[in-house]
């Protein structure tokens, strides 16, 4: 599966999808785009987008965006708080859902 992370999402955060395909936004070239441009451009090219942006699907219509989006929420933005998620996230890509946000907490 190939994985688009965010640019706030820790680089290190790659290392925790063995088996998958995982770029970041920076990897990209993408790192200042707006929402709106930055998923237009991740539908055409990766299976899933990982952000830590809460407003996001409030300010994006995204039944129209044909990827699905998981916002990791945690306490703190770093690889401690983060990657005790990953199981969860793993698990919500086994039956993504195209234009559907998933919200994975601790």
């Amino acid at each position: 599966m190939r994985l688009l992370l965010d640019e706030q999402v820790p680089r290190r955060l790659k290392r925790s999808f063995p088996g998958h395909s995982v770029q970041t936004v920076r990897d990209m070239g993408w790192n200042g785009k707006s929402n709106g441009e930055l998923l237009a451009l991740a539908r055409d090219e990766f299976d899933a987008f990982i952000t830590l942006d809460r407003k996001l699907e409030y300010q994006q219509n995204i039944t129209e965006e044909d990827i699905p989006i998981i916002v990791l929420i945690t306490k703190r933005i770093s690889i401690e708080y983060l990657q005790p998620l990953v199981p969860k996230v793993l698990q919500a890509l086994n039956d993504p859902n195209r234009g559907e946000v998933v919200h994975i907490e601790a």
